[in-house]
């Protein structure tokens, strides 16, 4: 029985796909090596074929795993109603075949956020091929260091032409507001619009430090030529729309909050 509040969640939706179970492992691995930092891992199997008891043993015997079984309709769901389980007051997302990397990871972004009062803390992402061992950091539009609130969208002019500056999950943010915010319903690129609520409504920073490893392997579903369709667009202007409404109505406030 845990007896304290973790200081930090993490989130993942999973199909729990045969092929993904390894990298599940992997995944809770990486969290048990964080240190400087208490953490809960919130589990959120969806679909129909996930079955929570293909979850090991050795991850759902751990106090600090919830598994939160949602059979429809898919991650952006699963994200959302995974942080009504969330005691951490800050909380971050990873995918069932990626890892966090080195074991300051939620540490870093731990206490960076609570020496700053910042609301988010973002790292670096790197895509990692455990096959070949290439490890190749992404490198964001978006400079490191303080962003305002609305700058990250000064760094995305063009939806059409890329995703966001930053993933989700490269951020640590307050819990309150990843609540406030959520993950659009959309079937894809519901946390392109999460990425564009929480850095439009609220000041953060981007650190210099890699804090997540993306995994390259052929089951890769945004890898895929199909991947970028008209809803992949749709989506990528929808959470552009939406940051700039968040912006334009902080605006709006302050001048009616001034007059």
């Amino acid at each position: 029985m845990r007896l304290t509040t973790p200081q930090t969640a993490v989130i993942t939706p999973t199909g729990l796909h045969p092929t993904r179970l390894p990298f599940i492992e992997e995944l809770y691995e990486s969290l048990c090596a964080q240190e400087g930092v208490t953490w809960e891992w919130i589990v959120a199997p969806n679909g129909r074929r996930a079955e929570p008891d293909l979850i090991p043993r050795a991850i759902t015997k751990d106090p600090r795993v919830k598994v939160i079984a949602r059979p429809e309709p898919g991650p952006a769901p699963a994200r959302n109603t995974g942080l009504n389980y969330v005691e951490a007051p800050r909380c971050t997302f990873a995918d069932d075949d990626d890892r966090l990397d080195a074991p300051f990871s939620l540490a870093i972004r731990h206490e960076r956020a609570t020496v700053t009062g910042l609301r988010w803390v973002a790292g670096r992402s790197a895509d990692w091929d455990p096959e070949s061992g290439s490890l190749s950091t992404w490198m964001s539009s978006a400079p490191v260091g303080p962003l305002a609130a609305g700058e990250v969208l000064d760094y995305w002019p063009d939806p059409l032409a890329s995703k966001p500056p930053l993933g989700h999950c490269m951020l640590l943010t307050d819990t309150a507001l990843a609540r406030a915010v959520g993950h659009g319903g959309l079937h894809k690129g519901e946390d392109y619009a999460y990425i564009a609520g929480i850095c439009s409504r609220w000041a953060g920073e981007l650190l210099p430090d890699v804090v997540y490893h993306r995994r390259v392997h052929s089951g890769q579903w945004t890898a895929e030529d199909s991947y970028r369709d008209q809803a992949e667009f749709d989506a990528r202007t929808h959470a552009w729309l939406k940051g700039h409404a968040e912006r334009q109505l902080l605006v709006e406030r302050a001048v009616s909050q001034a007059a």
